[in-house]
């Protein structure tokens, strides 16, 4: 399982880049992560990501998904595994957000919660959820109840 996270623009906010940098590094030790940021463009950005994804999985972050606990995410991402999902794209769209078409194209929707967050702090904290459920799933301490 590979993940390939795909975001619009490159995080202008210094602890956004940091948190990022920070999480990918994490994640390396538990599966390989690489980190895409594309062009924001008017208009074409869900295309974009559509062209980029093509062929994995797609996990698009959206206010409209499903709101699954730490817990949750770490057992939808066994599952995945156990379906062998080879490649998945983590979708992180700009300050618009997706288009219908790239939602109907998703594998699944996920959601933070039901608030709206800036885009480079979603892609932080999105991050941040995927490197707990793998610390969930390898039985470390980084995750409490």
């Amino acid at each position: 399982m590979r993940w390939h996270i795909l975001a619009i623009g490159k995080p202008k906010l210094e602890y956004a880049r940091l948190g990022v940098q920070e999480y990918v590094g994490r994640l390396k030790p538990f599966v390989p992560a690489e980190i895409s940021f594309l062009k924001a463009s008017a208009g074409n950005e869900s295309a974009a990501l559509l062209e980029r994804s093509k062929a994995m999985f797609r996990i698009v972050l959206d206010e409209r998904g499903e709101h699954p606990t730490s817990l949750g995410l770490a057992k939808k991402i066994g599952e995945w595994e156990q379906h062998s999902k080879r490649d998945l794209a983590l979708i992180i769209g700009g300050a618009d957000g997706h288009s219908e078409e790239l939602r109907q194209a998703a594998g699944w929707c996920w959601s933070l919660g039901k608030h709206t967050l800036q885009h480079e702090l979603a892609l932080v904290v999105a991050l941040e959820q995927l490197y707990r459920a793998y610390t969930i799933k390898a039985g470390l301490p980084y995750h409490r109840d």
